[in-house]
């Protein structure tokens, strides 16, 4: 076809270039770039806009900006995709500084992707700014916009603007309802979060996909509310046109767990057609949390026979059965076991565990001679085990010697410096417990209230 002029024209080449950005083929790509060279078509304002696309989604954004520098007279479309492409990749400043050099006129797709790096840095009043733009400038409402500034308000944390923005929406998507949604759950208002999705129910503006029922799963989870989760629970399995993946099986089996009905979340774990690592730690971690450590360790048996290797999170539920179930020396061998046969390098909550098992079976000594020898140096979490210890314990002598330790640690909790004083107070050491608290007040720290929730026919207290 190169060899024969007269059969192709530049609209062949941009959709040669479509097809190598689709299939990311970057050599095809280079190829067809050196032909566009070749054969005298490079100041083809589409081609170049072609030729600017495949490099952003090849994410080659050094020879996107090559490409853009070299148009003499760029027009939306390409002020567009390279600010999309500087977003995309990880190049948020430079998106915004590209945005506010622009000197055309932008267009909703170009106000999406700059509200993309205004999202991702917290660039609250830029993002305003451009909202703002958009209801001055755009006559028609656009959706994707809609739900680009509802997205923003959402990550920037202001909920209040974005309920309202939401109840006012013309037109809402399954996207627009998934984002009110997760905000929520990510928030902690997770029983809004839920009110939500059921409102979506009732109004069959968008029928929820994977995404919509992973974050209310979650929202559920958080809360430990059972009812919720069911009727979550309850509708999947309505819905036949929605294959459950992993991804939604998971969160099902982990609202189950986190609510404590470890029974149910092993009937959905056997009813997955494929377990994946997070399927398998997921219920070792809910039989540990309900106490049954034998079992776990009897599921991590079975996880290893089908072939599913595990990762830190799954040796971290391990560990944790073991500590509750008091088998420390099975504890000791599958933390060895996690760096010398699965090569997984420990991290500190790791070491935190097996300090909290030896701590919990009265072995105080073992306890603290692992810290010594830990190759890497003890964060207060792993100090705050010991002492958690001593408290129960009773240890006044070691309970000295963790004082001296938490006192010299940067970014110790106020949860850490109340155990402390609470254990001085245990011990009748007032004048010690009193220390800790002017302390506490010193420093401007706060113990963040604590909350429970219960669940009665079917409202949440």
């Amino acid at each position: 076809m190169l060899n024969c002029p007269s059969s192709y024209n530049h609209y062949t080449f941009t959709q040669a270039l479509k097809a190598c950005s689709l299939a990311h083929a970057h050599q095809k790509g280079l190829e067809i770039h050196a032909h566009v060279i070749k054969y005298g078509h490079l100041h083809d304002i589409f081609i170049q806009n072609s030729l600017l696309h495949f490099y952003v989604t090849v994410k080659d954004i050094f020879s996107a900006h090559q490409i853009f520098n070299s148009l003499v007279f760029p027009d939306v479309v390409s002020w567009t995709t390279i600010i999309s492409g500087l977003s995309k990749c990880g190049f948020h400043k430079e998106a915004i500084d590209m945005f506010c050099g622009i000197d055309v006129k932008p267009n909703a797709n170009t106000l999406v992707s700059v509200l993309s790096a205004c999202s991702s840095l917290g660039s609250r009043k830029l993002g305003k700014a451009i909202h703002a733009h958009s209801l001055r400038n755009l006559n028609e409402n656009n959706i994707i916009l809609d739900n680009a500034v509802l997205d923003f308000y959402v990550r920037c944390g202001s909920l209040a603007s974005c309920g309202y923005l939401f109840v006012k929406m013309p037109k809402r998507d399954v996207v627009s309802w998934t984002t009110m949604i997760g905000g929520y759950a990510e928030r902690g208002f997770c029983e809004e979060a839920v009110s939500v999705f059921q409102e979506m129910e009732k109004t069959k503006e968008a029928e929820p996909n994977e995404a919509t029922l992973v974050n209310v799963l979650s929202a559920c989870s958080s809360i430990s509310a059972l009812s919720y989760g069911q009727y979550v629970h309850s509708y999947i399995s309505t819905r036949y046109d929605l294959s459950v993946s992993n991804l939604v099986g998971n969160a099902v089996i982990n609202m189950y767990v986190k609510c404590g009905d470890v029974g149910i979340a092993i009937q959905v774990f056997n009813m997955l057609a494929y377990k994946d690592t997070i399927s398998w730690s997921t219920v070792i971690s809910g039989l540990a949390m309900n106490g049954c450590g034998r079992q776990a360790l009897q599921l991590f048996s079975l996880m290893i026979i089908n072939r599913v290797f595990p990762d830190d999170v799954t040796f971290i539920a391990l560990i944790s059965a073991c500590n509750h179930g008091g088998l420390v020396d099975q504890g000791l061998i599958l933390f060895k076991a996690m760096s010398t046969v699965y090569e997984i390098v420990p991290q500190m909550q790791h070491y935190a565990c097996v300090v909290d098992m030896y701590g919990r079976a009265g072995l105080l000594e073992e306890a603290e001679a692992f810290i010594r020898e830990m190759p890497i140096e003890a964060e207060w979490s792993v100090w705050g085990a010991l002492l958690n210890a001593c408290r129960i314990h009773r240890n006044d002598e070691m309970l000295d010697r963790i004082r001296q330790e938490l006192v010299n640690k940067k970014g110790v909790s106020v949860g850490t410096f109340a155990l402390m004083s609470n254990t001085f107070a245990g011990a009748d050491r007032w004048e010690d417990a009193n220390k800790i608290r002017d302390e506490i007040r010193r420093m401007g720290l706060k113990k963040k209230t604590g909350c429970s929730w219960i669940e009665v026919n079917p409202s949440i207290f």
